[in-house]
């Protein structure tokens, strides 16, 4: 089979790794499978580019589309006339942008399938599709009438619980118990004001823990501002924004990461990824954090954030593996029809 992912973003953020892990593992079972991305914009900020990844991977697409959400009229329809004169048996779209393409230029006799990474992508003007994906079970029903697969967040092998903990940590010259994180970009979403107004009630009964924030953003100085106010300068870690091995390393070292918001990626990677490498998840219930996180944060307040934390509950919880999901969406691509992918789908689609 071939198939075209198209991904109108020049950072490895969001769901970009999801794409990557998904492609890999479609290629590895004899597919031909390649990444199309933003090729207008070198990145974003600080942000690590895309498309060094990919390349590395072996996934990346040279048939010449700009794809990006800065194109003109005039490119985006350039884009469409290329990948009409594509040999292609299915273009999968993951944002709006790909999605406008794929519309306007589906090569003949090829399948779409849509990617839907986040609610807010769901609207009366969303294109139509041969079959969508959605990052949880939720919501599939939005989506009624039309085939529906639940695509969970895909992990890659480096996540592990790392071979010796505290060497790790003193490599990384962390100390406290418990040591707890969160992995993310500093943006309202994500809120990271609202975790360390947890994390200071928290030091009341566990005057040992650490606070580990792997990230930056326009939030930083607002939130270095709030630490300092808190009087936790000495009791919170500022790693920095990470990639690769390094993002790997600061997650092994961690107890716990709290997950207390979403941005553009409503699978829960993070959260799968502190799962794989055995740190515990507290998180809020939101998109596929609620079949992941270990305790789930009753609400938005710094006491329950607490209270999840200090509850000390693990949840046995199976992960999927890339090789099955990619078959599973490999079959959907075929039958375009309703199916079930992953360990966490009930249902595992919506139906006709």
């Amino acid at each position: 089979m071939r198939v075209l992912h198209l991904l109108a973003s020049p950072v490895w953020s969001g769901p970009a790794e999801i794409v990557a892990r998904l492609a890999a593992a479609q290629r590895d079972l004899g597919h031909a499978v390649s990444v199309a991305v933003d090729r207008k914009r070198p990145g974003l900020g600080s942000e690590e580019p895309i498309v060094p990844r990919l390349r590395e991977l072996g996934l990346l697409d040279e048939g010449g589309l700009e794809l990006s959400v800065k194109s003109n009229p005039f490119a985006v329809l350039a884009d469409a006339r290329r990948l009409w004169n594509r040999s292609l048996d299915v273009v999968h779209s993951h944002f709006t942008h790909d999605h406008v393409v794929a519309r306007l230029g589906l090569p003949r006799g090829a399948r779409l399938v849509r990617s839907i990474h986040a609610p807010r992508s769901i609207r009366l003007t969303l294109p139509r599709a041969d079959g969508f994906t959605v990052p949880y079970e939720a919501l599939a029903s939005r989506l009624a009438g039309t085939p529906v697969l639940v695509l969970p967040p895909l992990v890659a092998t480096e996540y592990s619980p790392p071979a010796d903990l505290g060497a790790l940590r003193r490599d990384l010259g962390l100390t406290g118990v418990p040591l707890i994180g969160m992995v993310s970009s500093f943006q309202p979403s994500r809120r990271h004001r609202l975790g360390i107004d947890a994390f200071a009630r928290l030091r009341r009964e566990k005057p040992g823990a650490r606070l580990v924030l792997v990230g930056d953003g326009a939030l930083e100085g607002r939130l270095r501002a709030q630490v300092r106010r808190l009087d936790l300068d000495s009791a919170v870690t500022f790693a920095g924004y990470q990639v690769g091995a390094a993002f790997v390393r600061w997650l092994q070292a961690l107890d716990e990461v709290w997950v207390l918001g979403l941005g553009n990626d409503y699978s829960g990677r993070a959260a799968a990824q502190a799962r794989a490498c055995r740190v515990r998840v507290v998180a809020v219930a939101e998109g596929g954090l609620t079949g992941l996180a270990d305790e789930l944060v009753g609400n938005r307040s710094p006491e329950a954030v607490v209270a999840a934390s200090s509850s000390g509950q693990r949840a046995a919880r199976a992960m999927a593996r890339p090789e099955d999901v990619a078959r599973e969406v490999l079959a959907f691509y075929a039958a375009g029809t309703p199916g079930r992918i992953g360990p966490r789908s009930k249902r595992g689609a919506a139906s006709r």
